[in-house]
């Protein structure tokens, strides 16, 4: 059993995805990020960064737990563990890595910080919200070129479902809120839609997602302190 801890959020739905694409058995509890539930000692023991998701494999390679934080590691991880989603050929597989990692360190974090000055911060800094909405539009740019001619990111000829779709689509999700047209990406929009054709992208984009609708779009004071303000950056 896997015992998932995690939150609505693109970096949670990776995690979602994979395991209900691979129909390995898991559990879910939820990390309410809003109401600081990332910074218990609990689940700091296995995400010492605090953020989610992590995952605690109760039989690990050793057949032993084990714990894991950072959802890309975990994707590769859950790979490994099914024996799906990533490329048989060396070839594939790096490709497959490369694209998780572009992801990691540029489609999650650049689309976050546009995400944030230009629907959070509370004062519409232009600078920043021009700056980031520039490097995705660039980012959306990158992918779009990659998909032409191509089903998927990674693999040989019109390439192969992998954990590089499972990575970066949950963060496309939120195109709208980017300032992004799928019509000055057609590629990407065709790539898009086939992706949240899948069934188990669709369960996976539900788990935890109503309890994070019940509590709506605006945050009170104390879960802007833990979510962007001073909470966040305690030494713990």
């Amino acid at each position: 059993m896997i015992d998932v801890f995690s939150w609505a959020t693109p970096n949670g739905h990776k995690v979602h995805i994979m395991l209900e694409e691979c129909g390995l058995p898991y559990r879910v509890h939820g990390i309410d990020i809003r109401a600081g539930d990332q910074f218990k000692p609990d689940f700091l023991s296995i995400s010492p960064n605090n953020r989610i998701p992590a995952i605690i494999d109760s039989k690990g390679p050793d057949g032993k737990p084990m714990s894991l934080f950072e959802s890309g590691a975990i994707l590769i991880y859950l790979a490994g563990k099914a024996g799906r989603f990533l490329p048989a050929s060396d070839r594939g597989k790096y490709e497959a890595l490369e694209w998780v990692m572009w992801q990691m360190g540029g489609f999650g974090p650049m689309l976050g910080q546009a995400h944030h000055f230009m629907n959070y911060a509370p004062e519409k800094l232009e600078y920043a919200i021009n700056r980031y909405a520039n490097e995705t539009r660039r980012l959306y740019g990158v992918l779009d070129k990659r998909l032409q001619g191509r089903d998927y990111v990674a693999g040989a000829g019109k390439g192969e479902y992998s954990i590089a779709d499972i990575a970066i689509w949950p963060w496309s999700r939120s195109h709208k809120n980017h300032q992004i047209d799928f019509a000055e990406f057609p590629n990407v929009g065709r790539w898009f839609e086939t992706i949240a054709a899948r069934p188990a992208v669709q369960r996976g984009v539900q788990v935890l997602a109503a309890e994070r609708e019940r509590q709506g779009t605006t945050h009170s004071k104390e879960a802007w302190d833990k979510l962007f303000g001073a909470e966040q950056y305690k030494r713990r």
